[in-house]
């Protein structure tokens, strides 16, 4: 009886590590498969990440150094579009992992948050790119001497330009997550407000590990999070208001 006790309580918890399983797998299959499609696209979305490089006020000269560079390049935009392209689907296979363990009313805000949460991204990576990136480039190329020239390795430069549009739109998810918390009870504007000088503390932290290693960038990053803390204070507020109405 003991045996037939054990087994019963052993095998929901290897059915349920088979499904996440298959979760993972069926995620790995889509961003391998958009990451191969986003491959014959690899010049065309190098091209947008270039815009940025003429319209500077200061000349800048791009260069290759390696003959794989640009083959190097290609494949990191293949997987990291890959892995930004196929978040909805991520995000689904997450959602049928965990809905069976949620309450109703909180299965009602996955659509919602998922769409708040593309279109908060979206704008993180369009603030990054069309703001801070040319006045981050602007800024550093000023400060080489006028009979130096501006020569940037192609690389150096892709990577410089999507670190910060793709930090600028994970970090842009803070009222995503602090609107889907407020909504199951987990988070409130108490305790935002109570831990807000220990939150800007590790913004300025989180900030200066995400960023190129320059003071500027950090702090360029740093002061949009610390709005978007207050921002999500708001939220929370507003939210709990309801709630308590309700």
């Amino acid at each position: 009886m003991k045996i037939d006790k054990s087994e019963e309580i052993e095998m929901p918890f290897l059915d349920h590590l088979e499904e996440l399983r298959w979760r993972i797998i069926k995620s790995l299959i889509a961003v391998v498969v958009v990451s191969v499609i986003c491959f014959f696209f690899a010049e065309y979305i190098l091209e947008l990440f270039l815009i940025s490089s003429k319209n500077l006020k200061q000349p800048l000269n791009l260069q290759v150094l390696k003959v794989q560079t640009t083959f190097v390049i290609y494949l990191e935009i293949a997987l990291i579009f890959g892995i930004i392209l196929s978040l909805p689907i991520i995000f689904y296979q997450v959602w049928a992992f965990v809905a069976p363990g949620l309450l109703v009313k909180e299965r009602k805000y996955v659509i919602p948050v998922v769409l708040f949460a593309t279109i908060s991204f979206i704008g993180g990576a369009s603030f990054a790119y069309f703001i801070i990136v040319p006045f981050a480039l602007d800024f550093f190329l000023s400060l080489a001497p006028t009979q130096v020239v501006n020569n940037i390795a192609l690389d150096f430069y892709f990577g410089f330009v999507l670190r910060i549009v793709v930090v600028f739109g994970i970090v842009f998810e803070l009222p995503v997550v602090s609107l889907f918390l407020t909504k199951i009870g987990i988070l409130t504007p108490q305790i935002l407000k109570k831990y807000r000088k220990y939150a800007i503390v590790g913004i300025f932290i989180l900030a200066a590990i995400l960023t190129p290693p320059d003071p500027t960038t950090q702090v360029m990053l740093a002061v949009p999070l610390v709005i978007l803390y207050e921002i999500t204070i708001w939220i929370s507020y507003i939210f709990t208001k309801k709630k308590n109405i309700s």
